[in-house]
């Protein structure tokens, strides 16, 4: 079986294992008070033109999430979350289960919310004689990419950037695979824009090469305070934390990011055209790693015998949208193989 269904479904870079290997008998202090920690936040903060903010390293996206709007909200605050987004459909309800609801806004396909439903759903709040009763919308979270593979223009970022600071609000972006976000067609936000206008947002590694790993940039000092209290309260603390300062150094290392992001980006295009060849249409257009095709059950079926990949959205009744995804070890072989396939159905 020839795997697209995710993009870590491998072990590592040889570059990060290589680094771990060469690592391996050093003796660190723990929890991520090392010097292979310091220096790859040293890097990141380096690439981020972030000179002030803090890196704190921790093991997955749903642990960076849930650990980080626990830190950042009081008790009656809320988090407000496209309605496909990651932390109200995917996480097993984590967020809601450190106390702080998530408040979904409709999205369309393509993953998004704007500045302009964050702007009415807290006024709207705010304009309700009983809003003492609600749960008070105090965070935004967005991904980068989104669940769909869509990407977040400068623009749309700078817009959702202010109205949180015009509305007081926190602006947290998900980062799990935002190196394909960094480097795809039409991308026009670096991660120093990132820095620039949200409170926090992390660089995923565990979707990008390394064995395990989130590197969270905290921006606003405030939002920093006593996080570490939080990170061991939430088991977010690794013992043996060298172990992600040793492959974040890796990967900040020589652009093995940014080069591994494009390669995966690439090869995902390749994908795409040959959908758009065979005459299935995109459930959404997105620039990233994910290509989404609508196609028959039958063409999909006959696929499956060979080749994995994810269901996404029933569409009628005989075509359906899955997922295609690739990885930093996805063999040009196998992309090649794929095409061939489809172009034989």
């Amino acid at each position: 079986m020839i795997r697209f269904e995710s993009d870590y479904l491998e072990g590592a870079l040889p570059e990060v294992m290589r680094a771990l290997n060469e690592t391996n008998l050093v003796q660190t202090p723990g929890y991520g008070e090392d010097e292979y920690c310091a220096a790859a936040a040293a890097k990141i903060r380096e690439k981020c033109a972030a000179p002030g903010s803090a890196v704190h390293f921790l093991i997955g996206g749903t642990q960076v999430n849930f650990t980080f709007i626990a830190a950042a909200l009081r008790p009656h605050q809320a988090a407000i979350a496209a309605a496909s987004g990651h932390i109200a459909v995917h996480e097993s309800g984590s967020v809601e289960a450190t106390g702080h609801k998530v408040v979904a806004l409709p999205c369309g396909v393509d993953g998004k919310i704007s500045a302009a439903q964050v702007r009415e759903c807290v006024e709207a709040h705010w304009a309700d004689s009983t809003h003492e009763h609600q749960p008070q919308p105090k965070l935004v979270y967005i991904s980068q990419p989104t669940e769909n593979g869509t990407i977040y223009s400068l623009a749309e970022l700078e817009a959702l950037s202010a109205v949180c600071r015009e509305k007081g609000l926190i602006f947290f972006v998900d980062g799990a695979r935002l190196g394909t976000a960094l480097v795809c067609p039409g991308a026009d936000a670096s991660l120093a824009d990132l820095a620039r206008l949200a409170d926090a947002f992390y660089i995923g590694g565990t979707k990008l090469g390394a064995l395990f790993g989130e590197a969270l940039v905290i921006t606003n000092p405030a939002l920093n305070r006593d996080f570490r209290y939080i990170e061991k309260q939430r088991g977010g603390m690794l013992a043996k934390g060298r172990l992600l300062g040793v492959q974040f150094g890796a990967l900040m290392t020589g652009g093995l990011y940014e080069r591994t992001a494009r390669r995966e980006v690439e090869l995902a295009w390749r994908l795409r055209r040959a959908f758009e060849e065979k005459g299935w249409p995109l459930y959404c257009d997105s620039p990233t790693n994910q290509q989404f095709p609508i196609a028959p059950d039958a063409a999909l079926e006959k696929l499956a015998e060979k080749y994995s990949f994810s269901d996404w959205a029933r569409i009628d009744e005989t075509h359906r949208a899955v997922r295609f995804c690739t990885s930093w070890a996805t063999k040009e072989e196998d992309v090649s193989a794929l095409i061939k396939d489809i172009r034989a159905l």
